[in-house]
């Protein structure tokens, strides 16, 4: 039985570029496709505007995700990504804003509250700032962490790196140590910086053995008739604990299968009551 619903298998893109750039009106600034999604770039001042319209007036009712982009040398190098899904219509729109280090973003938790913790990983990461998000905490890196992570700019080595010391049962700071050197990275040594050997290294210099001792035969080990008969020898003979202490050796147990077996029960298990009453002996002051 063929199932009908309102909304499209695979939606069409169909005059849909069209109809949301005239909704958007003055905040549009340009929109393209791109690896089959529909990419709309508006400015940052009306971001919160253009969001609420396509969430209002064009059934685009799920913020699925605000990500976050470093172009180093753009004068805004930072653009904010907000991706956007229209249940009614599956179909998805990606919405772009551009911003730099220093100017904040308009916050859209008035719109969904899920903004809030990814508008907080973005400045997490970046640096993005966003104007009017009442909890813009770090949610991704440590207490004090300084710097953000996904800025390409980002240092490799000169920096402190704090972690968890289960020696000290806190929380240490120490300088970034990095065994494989990015930006100087030499192919004679790939592995450069690092101050202890390889597992196998540590035999590389060692000399060859000229001649190999071998332990082909029992002479060689020490082994023979000769050490068995002398393995049951007293070490310690003619010594003070020798002498006072007799036989060192204790003699082994007989095999349990020579021991005679125990005499037969008499009468029965509830037949006990009398064994354990007193009885007269016969002698005064007993009984």
């Amino acid at each position: 039985m063929a199932v009908i619903h309102s909304a499209p298998r695979i939606a069409s893109h169909d005059g849909v570029a069209a109809t949301l750039e005239q909704a958007l009106g003055a905040h549009h600034l340009r929109s393209h496709e791109e690896h089959g999604e529909l990419i709309f770039t508006v400015a940052r001042e009306g971001i919160e505007d253009v969001l609420r319209t396509l969430r209002d007036e064009h059934q685009y009712q799920q913020l699925m995700e605000i990500a976050g982009v470093d172009f180093p040398s753009r004068a805004e190098r930072f653009e904010v990504v907000y991706m956007l899904l229209s249940v009614t219509k599956n179909h998805r729109i990606i919405v772009k804003t551009s911003t730099d280090e220093n100017t904040p973003v308009p916050s859209v938790t008035s719109l969904w509250y899920n903004a809030g913790w990814l508008e907080r990983e973005v400045f997490d990461l970046y640096g993005v700032v966003f104007d009017g998000n009442t909890d813009l905490r770090r949610i991704l890196t440590d207490y004090g962490f300084e710097g953000h992570p996904f800025r390409k700019d980002f240092p490799l080595t000169g920096y402190i790196e704090l972690r968890y010391s289960e020696d000290e049962k806190r929380v240490v700071y120490e300088p970034v140590e990095l065994a494989q050197d990015l930006r100087q990275f030499d192919f004679m040594s790939p592995w450069e910086g690092a101050d202890y050997v390889l597992p196998g290294d540590e035999k590389a210099d060692t000399p060859p053995v000229d001649e190999p001792k071998v332990t082909d035969s029992p002479a060689d080990t020490g082994a023979g008739a000769d050490t068995d008969e002398k393995a049951d020898d007293k070490v310690s003979a003619g010594s003070p604990a020798e002498e006072d202490g007799g036989d060192y050796r204790t003699p082994p147990p007989d095999p349990t299968e020579d021991r005679p077996d125990r005499a037969k029960r008499k009468g029965k298990t509830t037949d006990t009551k009398a064994a354990t009453e007193p009885q007269a002996t016969g002698g005064k002051g007993e009984s």
